[in-house]
């Protein structure tokens, strides 16, 4: 960074400031709760439905029913968002997917058949309320025009969910210790409730363009915001592998309980980078920032992948930080993008759907990843990080056109994508 470039990174770091005073101090804290339960009722309902069945196998299938339910029903309450406003859309899913909860926990406390415990965790996840994405909508919306402001909102909103993704899971593994996986479940829901109406009820549900009933078709918007989509599914593999690698790492070492913070280090990393883009120079556009960051997330993997091979904890823990200084300018990009790429109107469709091609990767590089290491062993497990990773250097390698002009404002500096 030249001497010249340092005032006005600075100055960019500044837009940080603006957040608070354009959505309200309130809205911070409470869109950061409301989205603890999304990562919450993941690891819950694996907890919990191993506890109850006493089966791996059965509380795997759980897990995928439950995303497969979100991959579904994010991009469908994205749409409706967009179509009816998001306010409407939240009052009814919110206490809708509470209920689930409930039923999910009754059916597997009771003993209920796997189809049922099936259904009800493919509800759980279908009616998640898809906070990260609707708040990036909001911040579209109040940030237009300004676009270090929407640089540092989808900054701070990726790091909220690195932070999240770590907390909802440690918060989940304490409830679950000290009293139960369902009573975990429960405060899960509890939450939803309390902060997911919160988050409905905000005024900055009103910054988002006002729903007309006239909007392009979900395949025409899926096929414009393809690009940032497969980078997100392939950054989901990269998560899904990553996870499930470790898991049996710490497996082997003796010390599976310390998983989970083996790979919270990755999201720590991912963060503080997260942060950092906004202070990026104007000049250094989307494209050139994600294939950089994807290379170097592909070297990264590949020391992951040999400290899972070859090394200790400590090596492994320290190629994980290094590849999470990688991951977030990613993130902060994709999003960026998505919401540059998508026509007024549709902004909460576009983050849902790259949210839930996220979510599709996640399920896909744990299960990959699992059967590597149940068929061959750890070490072919870390290989899945690796090609993922090669696979988000490609998707950006390939990126070579821009919004069309006539698509609504382009929101950041950096949302070309050539």
């Amino acid at each position: 960074m030249t001497t010249t470039d340092a005032p006005a990174a600075r100055t960019r770091l500044q837009a940080y400031a603006q957040l608070p005073d354009l959505a309200g101090r309130a809205f911070l804290p409470i869109a950061f709760v409301a989205r603890l339960p999304f990562s919450m009722t993941t690891i819950g309902t694996l907890l919990l439905v191993t506890g109850t069945t006493g089966s791996l196998g059965t509380a795997g299938l759980a897990t995928g029913a439950a995303a497969l339910g979100t991959a579904v029903g994010g991009p469908l309450q994205g749409t409706l968002a967009d179509r009816l406003g998001q306010r409407r859309v939240l009052l009814t899913i919110v206490p809708a997917q509470a209920l689930a909860v409930v039923a999910l926990v009754l059916a597997a406390t009771g003993g209920a058949p796997t189809a049922v415990l099936l259904a009800a965790a493919a509800l759980v996840g279908g009616l998640a309320a898809q906070v990260g994405p609707l708040a990036r909508s909001r911040w579209m919306g109040l940030t237009r025009g300004r676009p270090d402001a929407t640089s540092a909102a989808m900054g701070y909103e990726s790091t909220a969910d690195e932070i999240g993704f770590v907390l909802g899971p440690a918060l989940v593994g304490v409830l679950a210790t000290a009293l139960s996986p369902a009573a975990a479940m429960l405060t899960a829901a509890a939450l939803s409730l309390t902060f997911g109406l919160a988050f409905a009820l905000h005024p900055t549900a009103s910054a988002v363009p006002a729903p007309t009933g006239t909007r392009g078709s979900l395949p025409s918007l899926a096929l414009r915001v393809a690009v940032p989509a497969a980078g997100m599914l392939a950054l989901g593999a990269f998560f899904g592998g990553t996870q499930t690698a470790v898991t049996s790492f710490m497996e082997d070492a003796g010390a599976p309980g310390s998983a989970g913070i083996v790979y919270a280090v990755l999201g720590a990393g991912s963060a503080v980078t997260a942060l950092c883009v906004v202070a990026l120079p104007a000049r250094w556009g989307a494209r050139s920032r994600w294939v950089v960051c994807a290379a170097g997330l592909s070297l990264a993997a590949s020391l992951v992948l040999a400290a899972g091979t070859l090394g200790g904890t400590g090596a492994l823990v320290a190629s994980l930080l290094v590849a999470g200084l990688f991951v977030g300018p990613v993130l902060v990009t994709a999003f960026s993008m998505g919401g540059s790429l998508a026509p007024d109107g549709q902004g909460a469709t576009a983050m849902t759907l790259l949210a839930s091609a996220n979510v599709v990767g996640v399920a896909l590089g744990s299960t990959v990843g699992g059967h590597l290491a149940q068929a061959a062993g750890t070490g072919h497990a870390f290989v899945v990080p690796v090609v993922a990773a090669l696979a988000l250097l490609a998707v950006g390698l390939s990126s070579t056109s821009r919004p069309r002009p006539d698509t609504g404002p382009s929101v950041d500096r950096g949302a070309d994508v050539g």
